[in-house]
């Protein structure tokens, strides 16, 4: 389809649109041309990313100047597509698109990145598993320096790959066109050119040098954004990591003592550098740099490094007497929290070291690695930890705290203290984004609610909107179980989870749901802890038995790879007939990344409300600052947090206006929480059920599964909820009609506030009084 939204040409790839594709794209060319943010929620399964690549690729090829767009999403999902892969796809068959329309081809380039474990191709690297040791391998072979060993005759081994890159111009190692992965990968593997480094170098080429603030910048899937701005500058230091930056210390300082023997002038050449600042010093790293150290702020960047650890064994005696001081401080016997400040003054009082050298630790560090030529990296992560941390907690002094706890779980019986360096803002991560780009959009099929988002990162937005499905047939079907069929209240809160009742009538509503739907069911419970009694609960009293009769009952746990052999056991089983039950986590990795579309899915069942743990003592602490920062009061954020997961889980069941399925939520305090849901799902809710009891929700149930097997004929949603060429113009002439009238009124609305000012003017002109009547007014005063 070609398009015009006001003066812009949409090219969209599809010869239908929906209605709420159209409106999320005249949303988002308001918030590009206004120059300002958005939060916007499309419904799962209604084309949300294709809608915004059509609209932000047309605004690019329509500008004289091309503004770039930055797109971040889920790097990694299990056993699906990532979420980036899936873009760069949608963008693909765009530009394909637009090519046959146009008649040329378009200067574009299409790129993602991810880590070098997904891309690799050297024959031994590429068979590691864990990501960390293929960085520290990938490093041992590309590094500068081991180049310049190979050079003088030392016996090191070199990447081809990498080293067939160095052949090629830096601004074109790869031809125009859009890659996903696979496309680079396969390219690379014939070209024998390295696609991690293919793909960095041209980001960093064409990219990242030219960043300017009128790019747009997309955060796509971004219901956990600030979880995940959070957790970016929280660290967690355990007795263990103390121990291993300890050795890691050692090590250093005897690398130190060997370099001195061997070129000491690359100590001194380092130590010059640092005297000039961090700049200067950072002019060096490029592709080499490991470490990934926390954003420095511009001042910090101007300073000459502190001399006291200018010094390469200068530094490391001040990280040895940190680490030491960090080891007296966990000898604790009960948990306590303070301030950064607090830290610092106990600090200075106890080891007499200052705050400045602190905030230069971590990038002394990687300056210090860099020099050594050192290629075991990973023998120095615990060592990075502890030099993050001081950077952290030396640079910020609000919106952070930190937590001593003797015991990693509460009631333990040995002790393995840890501090948790937490952070309590989320807006100090994403702050830089906002200050430097116009644009940034932060969209999401299960985002509400959506004023939450702006508040808790610290912008403004423009628009903040949430699309409804237009649907010519009822699709999907929610239902809020509150009680069973005894009429005894269902909910997963503290006081009842653990009542036979509660867990007999949870068990009574998966089995009868097991018995009327076909292929695949997902359930989704508020903690592994409450899954894993409950599954206990329902061996013992047969009703596992029970569901094994119609369904193959699978489960999720904590490691990656079990989940993943369980997620294809389930698949096999919902595609052969025999069906399956899969039994997960909200906050999960399931309910994070994996689609349950059409037979994967028929039902999900969200058995309670999935809360946070609330006597964490992190979370506690976050609720105080935003209480007194941002005036979120603690059962607004609680409730916001658990009602988005459940949502998340809820919108995994749907993938398409051609999908059905049945949305369940089983606890009598969603009958509360309805209007926290996407809007798209609170609108298919009825009064009628929101207060069901297990077989009221099987009849309910059997009804729509009835309707969704009878045949339907796909042009009912012509014009309804699927728009060709002449809907979409009638659409469009109406919102012009609309508009007309709007400014109509609006004028008229002026017109008659004009003449009410003219009238009052006119009336006080007829009481003025002139120079005779106030004479004899006087006079009669007189």
């Amino acid at each position: 389809m070609r398009f015009h939204i006001d003066e812009l040409e949409v090219l969209f790839p599809y010869p239908r649109i929906y209605p709420e594709q159209y409106a999320y794209m005249s949303d988002l060319k308001k918030t590009i041309d206004r120059g300002g943010h958005c939060v916007l929620e499309m419904p799962s399964g209604t084309g949300k990313t294709i809608s915004l690549l059509s609209l932000i690729v047309a605004y690019q090829q329509a500008q004289p100047e091309k503004r770039q767009l930055i797109y971040c999403s889920h790097l990694t999902r299990i056993g699906t597509m990532s979420e980036i892969e899936k873009a760069l796809a949608e963008l693909r068959s765009l530009m394909h698109y637009r090519t046959e329309q146009l008649g040329y081809q378009e200067e574009f380039r299409g790129l993602g990145l991810t880590s070098r474990k997904n891309l690799c191709l050297h024959p031994s690297v590429r068979r590691e598993k864990d990501g960390n040791v293929v960085d520290a391998r990938c490093r041992s072979l590309t590094a500068g320096f081991v180049k310049e060993r190979k050079e003088r005759g030392d016996d090191v081994e070199l990447c081809e790959y990498h080293e067939n890159l160095d052949k090629l111009e830096p601004h074109n190692l790869i031809p125009p066109g859009v890659w996903t992965f696979d496309d680079l990968t396969r390219y690379s593997e014939e070209q024998k050119q390295c696609p991690y480094f293919t793909a960095r170098r041209m980001i960093a080429e064409r990219v990242s040098k030219e960043l300017s603030k009128d790019c747009i910048v997309v955060f796509d899937e971004a219901h956990n954004i600030d979880n995940v701005c959070i957790e970016s500058l929280s660290i967690d230091i355990t007795a263990d990591s103390l121990r291993k930056a300890s050795k890691g210390a050692d090590n250093l300082e005897t690398e130190i003592t060997r370099l001195k023997e061997t070129d000491a002038q690359k100590l001194q050449d380092e130590y010059d550098k640092l005297v000039e600042g961090l700049r200067g010093a950072d002019e060096a790293r490029d592709e080499d740099a490991f470490m990934s150290n926390p954003t420095l702020p511009d001042d910090l960047l101007q300073e000459a490094v502190p001399g006291n650890i200018r010094r390469a064994e200068h530094f490391i005696a001040f990280l040895k007497r940190f680490i030491e001081y960090m080891k007296t401080r966990q000898k604790v016997l009960h948990s306590f929290a303070e301030t950064p400040p607090s830290f610092l003054t106990h600090l200075k009082e106890l080891t007499f070291i200052e705050r400045k050298p602190l905030r230069f630790c971590a990038e002394r560090l990687t300056s210090l690695v860099r020099t050594l030529e050192l290629t075991n990296i990973e023998d120095y992560r615990a060592l990075q930890d502890i030099a993050t941390f001081a950077t952290l907690v030396a640079t910020y002094d609000t919106g952070f705290e930190l937590i001593f706890e003797p015991y990693e779980v509460e009631g333990a019986l040995m002790a393995n203290p840890r501090t948790h360096f937490a952070c309590l803002d989320a807006a100090i991560a994403i702050k830089p984004v906002f200050d430097r780009f116009s644009s940034v959009i932060i969209t999401s099929g299960t985002i509400s609610p959506l004023e939450m988002y702006p508040r808790m990162l610290g912008f403004s937005a423009l628009i903040t909107e949430s699309y409804t499905m237009s649907l010519a047939r009822k699709s999907f079907l929610p239902l809020i179980v509150s009680k069973g069929s005894d009429q005894k209240v269902i909910t997963s809160g503290f006081e009842k989870r653990s009542d036979p009742d509660v867990v007999r009538n949870y068990g009574a509503l998966l089995t009868e749901f097991c018995k009327l739907t076909p292929d695949g069911i997902v359930v989704f419970f508020p903690s592994y802890l409450y899954m894993e009694s409950t599954i206990s609960n329902w061996q013992g009293s047969g009703i596992l038995d029970a569901i094994w009769k119609y369904k193959l009952i699978l489960v999720e746990t904590p490691d990656s790879q079990e989940t993943s052999l369980a997620l294809e056991t389930y698949r096999t089983a919902c595609n052969n007939g025999r069906g399956a039950v899969l039994l997960s986590v909200a906050r999960g990795k399931v309910s994070e990344g994996v689609d349950f579309d059409h037979q994967y899915g028929r039902t999900v069942l969200c058995i309670g409300v999935p809360f946070q743990y609330t006597e964490s003592r992190i979370l506690k602490a976050r609720l105080r600052f935003m209480r007194e920062t941002y005036h979120i009061r603690d059962q607004d954020f609680l409730s916001f947090d658990a009602m988005r997961h459940a949502a998340q889980c809820l919108g995994r069941v749907l993938r398409g206006k051609e999908d059905y399925g049945i949305m369940l939520m089983a606890d009598k305090r969603f009958t509360k929480k309805r209007n926290q849901l996407p809007k798209w799902i609170a609108q298919a809710l009825p009064e009628a059920d929101i207060n069901l009891s297990v077989d009221q929700a099987v009849a309910v149930a059997k009804a729509f599964l009835r309707d969704m097997s009878k045949p339907y004929a796909l042009k009912l949603q012509e014009g309804v909820s699927v728009w060709d060429m002449k809907d979409l113009k009638k659409h469009q002439a109406e919102q012009q009609e609309a508009e007309i009238m709007e400014l109509q009124e609006q004028a008229e609305l002026q017109a008659q506030k004009e003449r009410q000012r003219q009238r009052y003017l006119e009336e006080d002109d007829e009481f003025e009084m002139d120079v005779g009547d106030e004479d004899a007014m006087m006079q009669l005063d007189v």
